[in-house]
């Protein structure tokens, strides 16, 4: 879990279009914070810094506290809108966040140990089900990720989300199921000589069956051939 960041902002006059482009104009990017007992606020947050922290990584899973004028404020950012051409943020919303609560986050995945898996060693693929986990965290231990380690895991083996070890306090929001987050599957190479293999187990007895089958009908093609050679009984004299 990363350490809650300080933050300043201002007020901001207006919504809509126009208040907003004004406030962009000024190197400022407008912002919304919402949610808890309060009515929602329209803020600016400062563009450089906000950029610092969104390029910082983990920015919707950070804790924030919003210094307005000396009145601080706990939140957590919970959407961040970005230009499409130049992918810098243009507006932000921020939840309040009370002491003891509780927010739902989608945490990303990290993998690790692939280099030493005996399966990926055998030709095997990390097949990732899960990049992200919806999780429900209490506000004061939200992880930035959750690292999954499958050094140890072998060609069809499987890690789920009771195999993790999650932070205390942190629930998956899918309950009652034990669901997959990656596992350990045969390639197409691997499948291929999986298949050639059993292939060639199976030569040796299907060849094995004809030679076995050969001098039982030997024998009956011999039957009438001996019987044609045994001379006939001379007629009885009367």
């Amino acid at each position: 879990m990363s350490q809650i960041q300080d933050l300043k902002v201002e007020t901001r006059a207006g919504t809509g279009k126009g208040p907003s482009y004004q406030t962009r104009q000024k190197g400022l990017i407008p912002a919304v914070i919402y949610g808890g007992e309060g009515d929602p606020e329209t803020v600016a947050v400062d563009a450089r810094t906000l950029e610092r922290h969104v390029e910082a990584g983990h920015f919707l899973t950070t804790l924030f506290l919003l210094d307005k004028a000396g009145a601080k404020t706990r939140v957590i950012p919970r959407a961040v809108q970005l230009d499409p051409v130049s992918d810098r943020p243009v507006h932000v919303d921020f939840l309040r966040l009370a002491e003891g609560a509780s927010v739902r986050l989608q945490i990303p995945v990290h993998f690790h140990g692939q280099d030493v898996s005996p399966g990926i060693k055998k030709g095997g693929v990390l097949n990732i089900v899960r990049h992200s986990i919806n999780l429900l965290c209490p506000a004061d231990n939200i992880p930035n990720t959750i690292e999954i380690d499958v050094s140890a895991l072998d060609i069809m083996e499987t890690v789920h989300i009771n195999d993790i070890a999650l932070p205390e306090g942190v629930k998956p929001l899918i309950k009652g199921r034990d669901f997959t987050i990656c596992s350990i599957v045969a390639s197409t190479s691997v499948k291929e000589e999986q298949k050639k293999a059993a292939a060639g187990a199976d030569a040796p007895a299907a060849e094995a069956a004809p030679a076995a089958a050969a001098p039982a009908a030997g024998a009956k093609a011999a039957a009438p051939a001996a019987a044609a050679k045994a001379p006939a009984k001379p007629a009885a004299k009367k």
